[in-house]
């Protein structure tokens, strides 16, 4: 006979209460109080990682910061702004960020979506009537929409670097450019290919929908209202004393880059900004998480931003390494404006990188930890993105750098007693009550508890149930501890009011 986990004798069997509280899951939460103070204790270790980085790479001037909770927790700079006079980086330092600007433009497409002025599956020529006579590589190919511009998806060729020289473009070239047409690489929505091009033309939608010129939304609708004052399209708004100088390393020495000018294809890679008022907007994406109930605050909704931030096209699986033991995976891919990850280490991670004559700069979050880190450098196409993996195993390292805890709905932590009594020998009828309708037809109620028997003879006496592990609302896992082992348990709920026991998965474990 397979022993029992030693309880209190004859337990009456408790009543279950379903209704609609039942489903409404706490809101995700940190349970450690002092991660932003463990994280703190690692900035001088970030900066250090930092300074090693922009030697090694040899940049003349860098700026970063570290959001943590809705603020900027950290923020230094390195090197210089401007190396004929010997003028200093400041975290005040105002450098253009390049394509870091893609999901600003992005942002603007959803608020004019959500505006009810646009939609993103109709297609482009609608706002972009020089579109209409593109000649499309098949016979069967899609037509591009304006989701397909917001993913990198429009069959475009990539433009790296060919689309920086063309920042300067007035409204009647880039008309011109369309009316002449745009080469295929690809059919319309089949793959990712990086295109400058698309986002020139996502700018140029935002002005034909809105009015007035994309750079003017973007001021209007997103920087005043995140207080982005620091932050601008147009570069003679920025006082000389606070602009970077971009340079490219050349013939042994520094090379001023000429400041490409903010014209109709800008949308693509124009804004200026500081480490500060990039942080508001970093802070304004990681506030799209968790989901919650409280007043929207931000410029677009929640819901809006946490669309950007979701895998929309996939790109590649990458390796990421940080020395020949420290090896991880992660996919690729695009959101609206945004790269998205998922990281074998950390999770959902979102960035994106900016690179133009005279810049380089990189930003990645963490939305399930709260934080994100942002690099602003003046050295032409510099991958600051590159020191980044180092900076988050130094900031892992303090053991603060943790996800909000996924609390399970009251009616999956009901069902989970319902299972775990049935695991402990409760009748079968109880377990029966709370099953969906497949649940037996899948294994009658004789072949499931042979099955449980055979587990508890394998492992032996239970010694000990662990906590409880939601992996959302209604789906969760624990662990119980035996004499010889184990049992891993997981139970999902059906999609159904009142939810039900659609499945139970039990896997046992040799003691280790």
């Amino acid at each position: 006979m397979p022993a029992k986990l030693v309880r209190k004798p004859n337990r009456p069997k408790r009543a279950l209460q379903f209704n609609g509280a039942a489903l409404r899951a706490p809101l995700l939460h940190f349970t450690d109080s002092t991660r932003g103070e463990k994280l703190a204790t690692a900035f001088p270790a970030v900066r250090e990682v930092v300074q090693e980085f922009v030697s090694a790479q040899n940049i003349p001037g860098l700026a970063f910061g570290i959001v943590v909770d809705g603020a900027l927790a950290y923020a230094d700079a390195l090197g210089l702004r401007h190396i004929e006079s010997g003028a200093p980086v400041t975290c005040d330092t105002v450098f253009r960020i390049a394509s870091m600007s893609k999901s600003f433009i992005a942002m603007s497409i959803l608020k004019l979506r959500d505006a009810k002025k646009l939609r993103l599956d109709d297609p482009a020529a609608k706002y972009i009537p020089e579109l209409k006579t593109l000649a499309y590589p098949t016979r069967d190919s899609a037509v591009i929409t304006v989701r397909d511009l917001l993913t990198m998806s429009p069959g475009f060729p990539e433009d790296n670097p060919w689309g920086d020289r063309q920042m300067a473009m007035s409204e009647r070239e880039f008309a011109k450019r369309l009316r002449a047409g745009i080469p295929f690489s690809n059919a319309p929505n089949t793959t990712f290919e990086y295109s400058n091009y698309g986002y020139a033309i996502l700018g140029r939608i935002i002005t034909r929908v809105s009015g007035i010129k994309f750079q003017n939304y973007v001021a209007k609708n997103i920087l005043k209202p995140l207080n982005m004052h620091a932050t601008t399209w147009d570069k003679t708004r920025v006082p000389s004393a606070h602009l970077a100088q971009g340079y490219r390393w050349e013939a042994e020495t520094w090379k001023p880059e000429l400041m490409l000018p903010d014209g109709a294809f800008a949308a693509m890679a124009g804004l200026f900004t500081t480490v500060p008022d990039f942080a508001r907007y970093m802070a304004c994406l990681l506030d799209a998480f968790p989901p919650r109930d409280e007043a929207e605050r931000g410029p677009v909704k929640r819901a809006t931003a946490r669309a950007m931030q979701q895998l929309m096209c996939y790109e590649e699986l990458v390796t990421r390494t940080l020395a020949e033991d420290n090896v991880w995976r992660a996919v690729s891919g695009y959101g609206y404006g945004l790269a998205v990850w998922h990281d074998e280490r950390f999770g959902q991670g979102v960035s994106h990188g900016g690179g133009l004559p005279g810049f380089g700069s990189y930003f990645y979050l963490l939305p399930a930890y709260g934080m994100g880190v942002v690099a602003l450098s003046n050295k032409t196409y510099a991958r600051v993105g590159a020191v980044f993996p180092k900076i988050f195993d130094v900031l892992a390292k303090t053991g603060g750098l943790t996800r909000r805890t996924i609390p399970p709905a009251p009616i999956l932590e009901q069902m989970r007693g319902v299972v775990q009594r049935w695991l402990e020998d409760g009748p079968d009828d109880e377990i029966a009550a709370h099953a969906a309708d497949n649940f037996y037809l899948d294994a009658d109620a004789a072949h499931r508890r042979a099955e449980l028997n055979a587990l508890r003879t394998e492992v032996g006496a239970y010694t000990r149930v662990g906590e409880f592990c939601a992996l959302n609302a209604l789906r969760g896992t624990w662990r119980v501890e035996c004499e010889n082992g184990g049992i891993d348990v997981l139970v999902t709920l059906t999609p159904t009011l009142p939810p039900r026991i659609q499945m139970v998965k039990l896997t046992s474990f040799k003691q280790e």
